[in-house]
């Protein structure tokens, strides 16, 4: 079974905890950091200790929030609403553009921090299939019929 299944399936249970739950406990909290534990790379170790003392004094909304700076630093929280008796958290790459062109991910939850976890564990499983961050995203072309020639108008 490829690593990506078993990511993939991860996440699944991850969300299905995360619909599940009442509130946010340390046991969810600590198994969704599990995420960004495997995936952090080592200059952000501090990061990852502030989210296991977020974890260990029960701040979950702010622990909700450090996880998205650490896995998901190119993902903002778009909006943040409470509307008869539900948060309604979404998540955007891209802020700035108006909301009817953004592709938000959105989740809602009594909970607020488990709002913004919903959120969270669904932008992860839209880039479960992207390259990861510091690798070049163009494809790498690495062929022999590759001639590069001077094209340049001396008139």
């Amino acid at each position: 079974m490829s690593v990506r299944a078993d990511r993939s399936r991860y996440l699944d249970s991850l969300a299905d905890q995360v619909r599940a739950a009442d509130d946010a406990t340390p046991v969810i909290l600590s198994s969704i950091a599990a995420v960004c534990e495997r995936t952090v790379a080592p200059a952000h170790k501090a990061g990852l200790a502030r989210l296991r003392r977020l974890i260990e004094n029960g701040a979950s909304t702010e622990a909700a929030l450090a996880m998205i700076e650490l896995e998901l630093p190119h993902w903002k929280l778009r909006r943040l609403v409470y509307d008869q008796g539900d948060w309604h958290c979404a998540l955007s790459r891209q802020r700035e553009l108006p909301e009817w062109l953004d592709q938000a991910v959105e989740a809602s939850h009594r909970d607020l921090a488990l709002a913004i976890l919903a959120a969270f564990v669904d932008a992860l499983q839209r880039t479960a299939g992207e390259t990861r961050i510091g690798r070049p995203s163009v494809p790498q072309i690495h062929t022999d019929t590759y001639a590069p020639f001077l094209c340049e108008n001396f008139a």
